[in-house]
């Protein structure tokens, strides 16, 4: 067992080391290029849409909706220990890399959504359904590489999606409020059974009340946070720019290890937080009531830009500002980022460590919600529709099974598997450029003409 584990975690090292990040950066880049630097009016109009209802398009939920449920799956405890493994490993330099991915990353989750909705199609009891899979067969006949990513996606939300969360949130139970690890778990499966059985409509009424609330809740400590040290605001910022190149040390003992390091760090980091790229979110994008695939892709590209370029940034300075003020942190003792973010929000008096613990929750908790939704589609397209209840069955049993269990294993599986998720998606980006680019060109600046485009079809 214990050579298992070590081969398994080997393989993890392999898929998510410097191929996986040159394939994915590589795609943000090309596709930043390819669609104009569709960046510039994505945050605006993006912003704006997604709180625009389109009630007389089709689909299952809202486009704020969809939003919400993608958001839900990305923003999680990456967003904050993420942040602070970053740092850890990768020096302070690896904030900016990681906020340039997540800028860059926008152009990617543009691309993955549009093709999403462009060829998603309507099941026999009238559901929206899309996602890589259905671009890959019905985009460019590949339908067994959509087998593949479908599988891929299924297996992973028990990991990363389910297990992984659960686990997190049964641990800042334990250790903050003294709750049995069991017990929480035993909560955690029936809060979310009553959702997730009520399908991606009961999914997305959750998810656009807790997301807005959780983010709203963990950036106002972040900026309190940052108002304490503001006296290391510009010259954090300045120590992220320049040991992100060069390697060095400052105030507080943060080492920088130079341009190599701090990006590898930053940039897998950033990748794994935001998600463009993997194929997952663009799942929820496909159920949005949206008269045509630019609309939609815009306000999905907004996920990018909250997750990454805001939470994943704000963690970032908060966590450098307060190694760099006089807080006597010892860096020598430190060893993982939880520990850096944890001492970074025990500045805010009495109520610091509780809002870092409802943040870990809720971003947790929520991600759970969000990647329910994400396997089960995927594996309706892979095995049919009939396997739904057993799905989410199962679901909930891993649920109440995670904190008792050894995640090790199933947190490096899981990463093989979202890596492997992102190859066949970044395929059908990729092959179908020239679609998007074509249907950016058409519906950009006609966001709200009549969608004369073909009807999605009733799948079989």
């Amino acid at each position: 067992m214990e050579a298992l584990k070590t081969i398994i975690g080997q393989v993890g090292s392999l898929v998510w080391g410097w191929p996986m990040i040159i394939l994915l950066l590589g795609t943000h880049v090309y596709m930043t290029i390819r669609t104009g630097f569709i960046q510039m009016p994505t945050i605006a109009r993006g912003i704006k849409l997604s709180v625009t209802k389109d009630p007389d398009a089709e689909g299952d939920v809202s486009q704020f909706g969809a939003l919400t449920t993608a958001l839900a799956a990305t923003i999680g405890t990456g967003n904050i220990v993420g942040v602070g493994t970053a740092i850890y490993l990768g020096g302070p330099g690896a904030v900016l890399w990681v906020w340039l991915t997540g800028v860059f990353g926008i152009a990617t989750k543009y691309a993955e959504s549009l093709i999403a909705v462009r060829y998603r199609v309507k099941t026999e009891d009238g559901r929206m359904q899309g996602g890589a899979m259905y671009a890959l067969e019905r985009g460019l006949n590949m339908k067994w590489l959509g087998l593949l990513f479908a599988f891929f996606a299924a297996f992973a939300s028990f990991g990363i999606g389910n297990a992984v969360q659960v686990n997190a949130i049964a641990q800042v139970a334990e250790t903050n409020f003294g709750f049995p690890p069991i017990a929480v778990g035993v909560v955690i499966s029936i809060l979310t059974a009553l959702v997730i059985f009520g399908g991606i409509k009961s999914i997305a009424k959750v998810t656009e009340i807790l997301v807005p609330f959780m983010a709203i809740f963990y950036v106002l400590g972040c900026l309190y946070i940052l108002i304490l040290n503001r006296a290391m605001f510009i010259p954090a910022i300045k120590t992220i720019i320049e040991l992100a190149f060069t390697p060095g040390a400052v105030k507080g003992g943060l080492v920088g290890s130079g341009l190599l390091i701090a990006m590898r760090y930053g940039v897998a980091r950033g990748l794994f937080s935001n998600e463009s790229g993997m194929g997952s979110a663009p799942i929820a994008a496909a159920a949005a009531m949206t008269r045509n695939p630019v609309r939609q892709a815009l306000v999905s590209a907004t996920g990018t830009f909250w997750d990454t370029v805001v939470v994943c940034f704000m963690t970032g300075l908060v966590i450098v500002t307060t190694i760099m003020t006089d807080n006597n942190i010892d860096m020598t003792s430190v060893t993982d980022g939880g520990q850096l973010t944890s001492a970074a929000f025990s500045q805010i008096p009495t109520i610091g460590p509780l809002i870092l613990t409802l943040g870990i929750m809720c971003f947790a908790y929520s991600t759970i919600l969000g990647w329910a939704y994400y396997g089960e589609r995927a594996l309706e397209y892979f095995a049919g529709s009939k396997t739904i209840m057993g799905y989410r069955v199962i679901y909930i049993i891993v649920c109440a099974l995670a904190p008792v269990i050894n995640l090790t294993m199933v947190w490096d599986i899981a990463d093989i598997l979202n890596a492997l998720m992102v190859v066949p998606n970044v395929i059908a980006i990729l092959l179908l450029s020239p679609e998007i680019v074509s249907e950016t060109k058409r519906w950009l600046n006609d966001l709200d003409g009549k969608d004369d485009r073909e009807i999605p079809i009733v799948s079989k």
